[in-house]
């Protein structure tokens, strides 16, 4: 069994494994952004407690759960939970969730009202005609109260799961790369964050109704099911949700990227 040893690293205590060898490179898969910018961060805080990171970018997570499961990489961070869940499990190396990382929020948008509670009755609100996005703009809705959903829809919601509308919207389904566009001729949009940051609008400061950092769709760090106890796994997690990290998300995001823990 590997010896621990607690270091303290500004207000908050963190272990590291007492490595009888040099420490093995892990390899991490990530998604271009906010991701592999966090976890550029964690790298160096991994690296002063005994642990070398390689970020291993690919656009769309292209293969980064296979490549894991495979072995060819160690880590996977680029994903949310929902669709993380949603996928096949990979047999004979399934792979778990160890630990929330960040949320990209979707939010509701608006050029004509500066708060949900404006939005007149009759309003039109584009949300995004592709499935997953569709039920993830639903459930933002339904908390903000705009709408009801049916009982028992959880996270796969369409909109013939509305129920109740009491202020009549009327929901416009759009693709996702035409929903900033619609703006400028309807009352409101639900945006995700990579669509909404590509038309300039960032969530924390242009959003009229943002979605919860503790969502369902938070992301999530995934390793092999094998590697779930590995003290490597144990120091990825705590150098994730160090103090340099929670620092760097605030200061470089201003809550348009947000902390589920």
């Amino acid at each position: 069994m590997k010896r621990r040893t607690c270091l303290l690293a500004g207000a908050a205590a963190m272990c590291r494994p007492a490595f009888a060898t040099a420490p093995r490179e892990v390899a991490v898969g990530v998604l271009p952004g906010p991701h592999a910018e966090i976890m550029a961060v964690v790298r160096d805080v991994a690296a002063a407690q005994g642990l070398a990171l390689r970020l291993v970018e690919r656009e769309g997570g292209r293969a980064i759960n296979d490549d894991v499961a495979a072995g060819r990489l160690d880590a996977a961070c680029f994903q949310d939970a929902v669709a993380f869940a949603a996928e096949p499990r990979r047999k004979p190396v399934p792979l778990i969730e160890v630990a929330a990382t960040v949320t990209l929020p979707v939010a509701i948008y608006s050029r004509r009202v500066p708060s949900v509670r404006q939005l007149p009755r009759g309003a039109s609100i584009a949300i995004p005609r592709e499935r997953a996005a569709a039920s993830r703009a639903l459930v933002l809705l339904h908390n903000h109260g705009l709408v009801e959903l049916r009982d028992g829809s959880g996270l796969t919601a369409t909109p013939r799961d509305v129920t109740g509308n009491r202020y009549g919207f009327k929901l416009v389904p759009l693709p996702q790369d035409r929903l900033a566009d619609a703006l400028h001729r309807l009352d409101a949009a639900v945006i995700d964050r990579p669509h909404a940051v590509r038309a300039q609008l960032m969530p924390a400061r242009d959003s009229i109704g943002l979605e919860d950092a503790r969502t369902p769709w938070a992301g999530v760090l995934a390793v092999r099911d094998g590697d779930r106890g590995a003290g490597w796994v144990h120091t990825l997690v705590a150098s994730y949700r160090s103090e340099p990290v929670k620092r760097f998300i605030l200061a470089q995001y201003q809550d348009s990227v947000r902390r589920p823990w």
